[in-house]
């Protein structure tokens, strides 16, 4: 199993080959059964390409710069995946993932969301994570993050269509959505999660356009009577990533709220992990570094999160009915072993399995 630079101190808060069908959705070498093989955790075939562009949303005079991963070669439409930054992150932060799932055949867009951006931390001087709580209180940034998302897809919609790197390799009916931290927020908020304010009352941002999602270190709603309201409404599959040391840095989110949204989903497949010790800044990637037994840890959860994610987006933007029996039916949970627990449910039994 391939390892990466291992993990460390805060960063930012929150071949050219054309592929068959059976080369592409290959789990792994035939000679251990299915279940026990990982899932795509090497380096995908495809070779990759970035492009960056500075949009801008006329609406609402708002720049949304984005970087987008897309693969060189391969079977084209690629499925597109949008992910959503922490707070004080930018478009250049989670590499490992948008090199990962474009090399094995996706398109990967990743959004910078002014006024949660790296902008902050500049502008926050010596108390930083005061700015950060600031930007993560106002209503109007998770606001801003979600319209953002529809925006993007609108201007993906228009980039398909142009002559350009990106000229019709873009299959729109199979968009996917991810974020981590604020960026989780953004992600439930774009499938269907409510806003429920004192003031603003309730307001819903969802687009139907997006068809799966992943989301890393969720925060929740401050009232727990407004959790079934906030989640009750979505209805499209999600897999939740979390770990069992995963606290805000910013806030007083605790390590196991970060399962509520699972929780309090009834209407669409969800599944949850949990990794043993991992905590809230180790989802921003290998680039972050570490020591010994911590960098160690750090390295094999980033190796489980390329091979979950992977299998989820093959599975629900794919439709490949090898990756989910691998994610869903013990495939996943052979491989992490005693790394993370895993708990999915039905729509149609509202059953859960709890770690």
């Amino acid at each position: 199993m391939r390892r990466y630079r291992p993990f460390s101190a805060f960063a930012v808060l929150f071949s050219s080959l054309s592929l068959t069908p059976a080369a592409l959705y290959a789990v792994g070498p035939d000679t251990q059964p299915a279940h026990e093989q990982p899932y795509k955790s090497e380096p995908g075939p495809l070779a990759v390409e970035t492009v960056k562009y500075e949009w801008r949303d006329a609406k609402r005079d708002r720049e949304v710069p984005v970087k987008i991963y897309f693969p060189k070669t391969g079977q084209r439409p690629f499925p597109v995946i949008i992910f959503s930054h922490g707070l004080g992150g930018s478009r250049d932060g989670y590499e490992y993932l948008g090199q990962h799932w474009a090399g094995h055949g996706y398109v990967c867009v990743h959004p910078q969301h002014k006024g949660s951006d790296t902008a902050i931390l500049a502008t926050g001087g010596k108390d930083r994570k005061q700015a950060m709580r600031r930007a993560a209180a106002d209503p109007r940034n998770a606001i801003d993050r979600a319209k953002d998302v529809s925006f993007v897809i609108d201007e993906l919609e228009k980039l398909n269509e142009k002559e350009g790197p990106l000229h019709g390799q873009l299959d729109l009916k199979r968009i996917g959505m991810a974020g981590h931290s604020f960026g989780a927020n953004t992600t439930l908020a774009v499938i269907g999660e409510i806003f429920i304010g004192p003031r603003e009352g309730e307001i819903e941002l969802a687009d139907p356009r997006v068809k799966a999602a992943v989301a890393m270190s969720s925060p929740v709603p401050g009232r727990p009577d407004r959790y079934d309201r906030a989640f009750g409404g979505i209805r499209t599959p999600c897999l939740h990533l979390t770990g069992t040391l995963d606290m805000s840095p910013v806030n007083d989110t605790t390590a196991a709220q970060r399962r509520i949204p699972f929780d309090h989903i009834h209407r669409a497949e969800q599944y949850l992990v949990i990794f043993k010790d991992a905590d809230h800044m180790v989802f921003g990637g290998p680039q972050l570094r570490g020591d010994g037994d911590r960098g160690a840890r750090a390295a094999r959860v980033h190796d489980l999160i390329r091979m979950s994610t992977t299998a989820f987006w093959d599975a629900y933007l794919r439709e490949n009915t090898k990756a989910k029996r691998w994610l869903a039916e013990g495939g996943f949970e052979t491989v992490m072993g005693s790394d993370g627990t895993f708990a999915k449910k039905s729509p149609s039994t509202q059953a859960m399995e709890r770690p």
